[in-house]
């Protein structure tokens, strides 16, 4: 079991400094590599841009992860695209050190009225996530955030097998209140890569793309049960690989997607 940290909903939270600019405060400990595991770092993109625009939920994110995010002070400077009548599409950028080491677009818009909600994904097979035991992720075998998740997995990584899919249940040690597209953002991004399941032993991997859409809300679901989780590797080609991931609710509903171009860095 892995430690508790301050709560995760604070660890990508956002303050405003100036008209269109937020500052973030990264903790240390959070790393995976060189920076900042990708999810808090989307996650505080994802949380500037609703400060932005608190009207108007989330729809879509297409972020690009430029370069290893530190912990520390970081600035981020939103650029409204376009405000239309019901639809906000937003770009932001995160700054640190006079770089730009992440970037996104983001679609904010508010329900549309008389459509239909279906989803035709097949959902999470039965099973209890009670069944499935905890699962220790850590250095050395496991990056420096992962001590904060739980992890609950029927597909272990570096165990040779022939399929590049992951699947299994995984939720914060201290979430916090907040459970809205960044906190989701950066739950679906802590799990690792599908094609890890087919390494005999570890390599060191960096999404650099990051493609996200929350469809779910947690209304009604115990707060304190895990997300399931399941990816898949699309294809691989020169080192960079296309993998497509889901993040469920305990009952069956469908929280959020993500697509994320992945790169083997040796």
């Amino acid at each position: 079991m892995g430690e508790a940290s301050a709560p995760f909903d604070e660890m990508y939270d956002v303050q405003p400094i100036a008209p269109a600019q937020f500052a973030a405060d990264f903790p240390d400990g959070w790393q995976q590599g060189r920076g900042l595991y990708g999810g808090l770092v989307t996650a505080a993109l994802i949380r500037a841009l609703e400060r932005s625009s608190p009207a108007r939920p989330l729809r879509s994110l297409t972020a690009e992860l430029c370069g290893p995010a530190r912990p520390g002070r970081a600035e981020l400077h939103v650029e409204p695209l376009r405000v239309g009548s019901a639809v906000s599409t937003v770009a932001v950028r995160l700054v640190q050190g006079g770089e730009v080491q992440a970037h996104a677009v983001g679609v904010l818009g508010g329900a549309r009225r008389e459509v239909v909600d279906r989803t035709q994904l097949p959902g999470p097979g039965p099973g209890d996530w009670r069944a499935l035991q905890v699962v220790a992720v850590e250095p050395p075998l496991g990056p420096a955030f992962a001590r904060y998740f739980e992890y609950r997995t029927a597909r272990f990584p570096f165990s040779g097998e022939t399929e590049a899919r992951a699947e299994g249940w995984v939720r914060p040690l201290n979430p916090g209140p907040s459970r809205g597209a960044a906190f989701l953002a950066g739950c679906i991004d802590a799990y690792w890569p599908a094609e890890y399941v087919t390494f005999p032993a570890p390599r060191p991997m960096a999404t650099i793309a990051f493609t996200f859409q929350p469809l779910g809300t947690f209304e009604g679901l115990d707060p304190d049960a895990p997300m399931y989780f399941r990816s898949s590797l699309a294809a691989s080609r020169a080192g960079y690989g296309v993998e497509f991931r889901e993040l469920w609710g305990a009952d069956g509903r469908l929280l959020a997607l993500n697509q994320q171009t992945i790169c083997t860095i040796k």
